[in-house]
């Protein structure tokens, strides 16, 4: 007896096809789980469908750069809002320009749209001062004539216990902390004054310090690095309401970067004098806020720079290190506001430095985000701000699932009427289909912020076509083999190889044309482009790992099989050949002439 031929292994879809929709009905269940797992049974929805905020923003140019609003200012200007607005975990928000010296943002309903309006209105300009002297935010009264140092030391003690040094221990980072914790206890401060003079070996403390360390009426005596007339400058600002902190930010961020300037904390505690930007926000090519459970520090934020800017950051840093509190500080300057101070123990090489102490993860990330994105080439004002509705939206949208449910009517009508038995397999699999798009799309919501908009909607109602012409490629190619004399089983599997080549040129062109679709354009047509290429990607698992396997298993049965007339594989209607084999032994006749 010859040996059976070696061939190559049946794929699992025809070998197992019982294993096979096993595995896509798991699928399905684990996806369903996940739905009910997180709580989330609804896809997230986008402005249009359910509401939320939208913002107009004024260009404007800065000092010294009369001709900076042009188009590739304003797109890139519009991309940094729209990363830095993302940053914050808003879903799906829409920035985009309108006209030449305008910016739309749009806000979902549902997100912290007051956060978000603070993170836009503050995107203008993003630098790393070096601190001269830093004393409480309110008005401070002219000084007083002090022969001693006391002043100048009392002024580096109030910063130093602004920053919270009990966090604090240089060595054990690159940097040391960030002044975040302003109103510390008067025993804190005396620690801190303690850490501060051991550290500045110059300065020499007197008994009475730590009995007054939150007095604002002693300034710092001018030094070598604070012109008198900035000192004037930094005794008149007054940081205690909004509308001075405003005052004072609008002015610092118009001030040229070669230029000293004073500033307030953003929250109003501290006011600052500082020097001349050292380090450019652009110079920041990634930050991130980060719980280090190792050193015990809590929330941190880890900075990274770019090559320029890194060796400027260890110029600066190994400048400020080797001076006394709290001209060893640096503030983090955005739109004229301190974000940050925190304070150098030695010089920072290597292109990343770290940010600690007194941070909670809020804080932690919103100074991540105001230094990953950098600064803008623009400064920007809120012309207008106004609440969408999503009445127009909820119209537009029901009219298009009406559209969209005639439109499947049709195509279910249509596949009845023309194969039968058939349309099962179709409607099974467009079913299918439908479960796992509509679970990846809800899980989707919380994992990775997609929202769905109406042309997301438009991009799932053309999936329902694409999926059904892969339905009838196959169909046809098994009509095809029946109608050239095959039986259903062998029909089944001598058209799927030349159904899978077309079926895979065709979604391959469709998920092309997605892809650069959503590489090109900006707003909601991404999430045409997003759907249409994720049901395009599901439409190839549906038909290789479903509709293949039920076909293979429908094919053993006798309705199919016998090529029933409501089966849709009729060898009659179908107008199938006569068989190809011939019964063995049988020769054909031969007829001689008489």
């Amino acid at each position: 007896m010859a040996a059976p031929k070696k061939g190559r292994r049946a794929p699992a879809s025809q070998g197992h096809p019982g294993r096979t929709l096993l595995l896509v009905l798991i699928a399905m269940a684990g996806l369903i789980g996940g739905m009910f797992y997180s709580g989330t049974m609804t896809p997230r929805l986008g402005i249009d469908l359910a509401g939320g905020t939208s913002f107009t923003l004024a260009a404007q140019n800065q000092p010294g750069k009369p001709n900076a609003i042009n188009e590739t200012n304003m797109k890139t200007a519009a991309g940094i809002m729209e990363r830095r607005v993302n940053g914050l975990g808003v879903s799906e928000a829409e920035v985009q320009t309108q006209g030449t010296d305008h910016i739309i943002v749009n806000i979902p309903k549902g997100t912290d749209a007051k956060q978000a309006r603070q993170q836009v209105g503050t995107t203008a300009k993003l630098g790393f001062r070096p601190v001269l002297t830093t004393t409480a935010g309110t008005k401070t009264p002219e000084p007083k004539p002090s022969p001693s140092k006391g002043g100048a030391n009392g002024k580096a003690k109030g910063d130093k216990a602004a920053g919270d040094p009990a966090k604090d221990k240089p060595g054990t980072q690159q940097n040391a902390s960030s002044s975040q914790s302003p109103d510390a206890k008067p025993t804190t401060q005396g620690r801190a004054v303690t850490d501060a003079l051991k550290k500045a070996p110059s300065a020499k403390p007197t008994p009475s310090a730590p009995a007054k360390p939150a007095t604002p009426a002693v300034p710092p005596t001018p030094g070598a690095d604070i012109p008198p007339a900035l000192q004037k400058q930094l005794n008149a600002l007054d940081c205690s309401t909004k509308a001075s902190r405003a005052a004072a930010g609008q002015k610092a961020a118009n001030a040229l970067p070669s230029a000293p300037v004073v500033a307030c904390k953003d929250d109003g505690a501290q006011k600052y004098a500082l020097g001349p930007i050292g380090v450019e926000g652009t110079d920041v090519s990634d930050a991130k806020a980060v719980f280090d459970s190792q050193s015990g520090q809590g929330w941190i934020v880890q900075m990274d720079f770019t090559s320029e800017g890194g060796k400027k950051f260890a110029d600066v840093t190994g400048k400020l290190a080797a001076k006394a509190p709290p001209q060893n500080q640096f503030g983090i300057v955005l739109d004229g506001a301190v974000v940050s101070a925190p304070s150098v123990s030695k010089a920072i090489n290597g292109g990343n430095a770290t940010i600690s102490g007194g941070f909670t993860q809020q804080s932690a990330e919103d100074l991540g985000n105001m230094l990953s994105y950098g600064s803008l080439p623009l400064s920007f004002k809120i012309d207008d701000e106004t609440t969408v509705t999503a009445a127009l939206g909820g119209e537009q949208l029901h009219a298009g699932l009406i559209a969209g449910a005639i439109g499947l009517a049709l195509v279910v009508i249509y596949l009845v009427a023309y194969y039968r038995g058939l349309a099962l397999v179709a409607l099974a699999s467009l079913l299918v289909s439908a479960i796992l798009t509509y679970t990846i799309m809800t899980l989707l919501g919380p994992t990775i912020g997609f929202a769905l908009n109406l042309p997301a909607v438009c991009g799932a109602i053309v999936a329902i076509g694409i999926t059904a012409d892969s339905f009838i490629v196959y169909f046809e190619r098994i009509r095809d083999e029946i109608r050239d004399g095959r039986t259903l089983r062998p029909a089944v599997e001598r058209g799927w190889p030349r159904a899978r080549r077309t079926i895979l040129v065709s979604d391959f062109v469709s998920f092309l044309a997605a892809a650069v679709l959503f590489i090109v354009t900006v707003g909601k047509v991404k999430g045409f482009a997003f759907t249409l290429g994720l049901t395009t990607v599901l439409d190839v698992i549906v038909v290789f790992y479903f509709t293949k396997p039920l076909m293979t298993m429908l094919a053993r049965r006798k309705f199919f099989a016998d090529g029933h007339s409501w089966s849709g594989l009729d060898p009659k209607r179908l107008g199938a050949k006569p068989p190809l084999r011939r019964r063995r032994g049988a020769a054909p006749t031969q007829t001689k002439e008489a």
